[in-house]
């Protein structure tokens, strides 16, 4: 499973590094299934950088619909991804409609349109980054995955949204605007002023509510996290970061909006051990 010969791996391993961690702390016999789930969510993330017209994005994750929706073998073939994504699904009876549900949501990141409210933002990050972590439970589990979805809920909000400030940059650059049209009122800003220029003076309090808005979700999963059997930690270990990274967003403030921050990656490696090894 080595990335530099399996082009699979190699994908998780340059797009999602620590996805790509947490992968290598699931038994070994679920490692391939797990990293098709992670390349494929890296390539749909990856559309609007490779395909700059949204028809054309739009067209390839047709593309994608198509191929998991096919019964027969041949769909697919010749394509590593897509070959690994349709062994995994019937290896263990993934829901294709969670597929179909990602791939509508991401639809989302292909046009410059605003997210509409908080509501619409929560069901993209469920549709996406929490449907992801509850695909990767019934790879991992599939008997105790069911008894976890509200857990992945919450998870997957808490991952995205952090994900989605330390993509600020990006996405102004583009005129892209994730935080909610309706926070944005709420602080007396609208898309349009966050996406121009510092992003206006109420820039650092639309942040602020984006940032409580994923420390909710987090704290809401680790309230139950306790609970969560051992078999299915793998899935969740990226949400080891998380609260880390919330506080490096936090005391960036409004300069989030030019440089993403980072974490140093033996912290990286450090959080994700700990996580696997102790739990929550």
């Amino acid at each position: 499973m080595a990335a530099n010969g399996n082009p699979v791996v190699g994908a998780v391993r340059a797009g999602d590094p620590d996805r790509y961690l947490s992968a290598l702390y699931a038994p070994a016999d679920k490692r391939e299934a797990l990293f098709a789930l992670y390349a494929f969510n890296a390539e749909i993330a990856g559309v609007r950088d490779r395909i700059r017209e949204a028809l054309p994005g739009e067209v390839r994750l047709q593309w994608w619909r198509d191929v998991i929706a096919a019964e027969g073998e041949e769909a697919g073939a010749g394509h590593p991804l897509a070959e690994a994504l349709r062994r995994a699904i019937a290896a263990y009876d993934l829901p294709k409609q969670a597929f179909d549900n990602y791939l509508e949501a991401r639809i989302f990141d292909l046009y410059d349109d605003p997210m509409p409210s908080r509501t619409d933002l929560e069901g993209y990050c469920g549709e996406t980054a929490s449907a992801l972590i509850q695909l990767a439970a019934l790879v991992l589990d599939p008997a105790a995955a069911p008894g976890v979805a509200e857990l992945a809920g919450h998870a997957g909000c808490a991952q995205a949204v952090t994900g989605l400030l330390q993509l600020l940059p990006l996405h102004r650059s583009r005129g892209q605007c994730y935080i909610p049209a309706d926070i944005l009122a709420s602080v007396g800003s609208s898309p349009q002023e966050f996406l121009t220029g510092d992003g206006g003076p109420n820039a650092a309090h639309a942040l602020a509510a984006m940032i409580a808005l994923a420390r909710d979700h987090l704290a809401a999963f680790e309230q139950g996290a306790g609970a969560l059997p051992e078999s299915l930690r793998p899935a969740f270990l990226p949400l080891a970061l998380t609260r880390a990274m919330l506080g490096r967003v936090e005391r960036a403030g409004v300069s989030v909006l030019r440089e993403s921050p980072r974490l140093p990656h033996w912290r990286r490696h450090w959080l994700l051990f700990r996580r696997a090894t102790h739990g929550w």
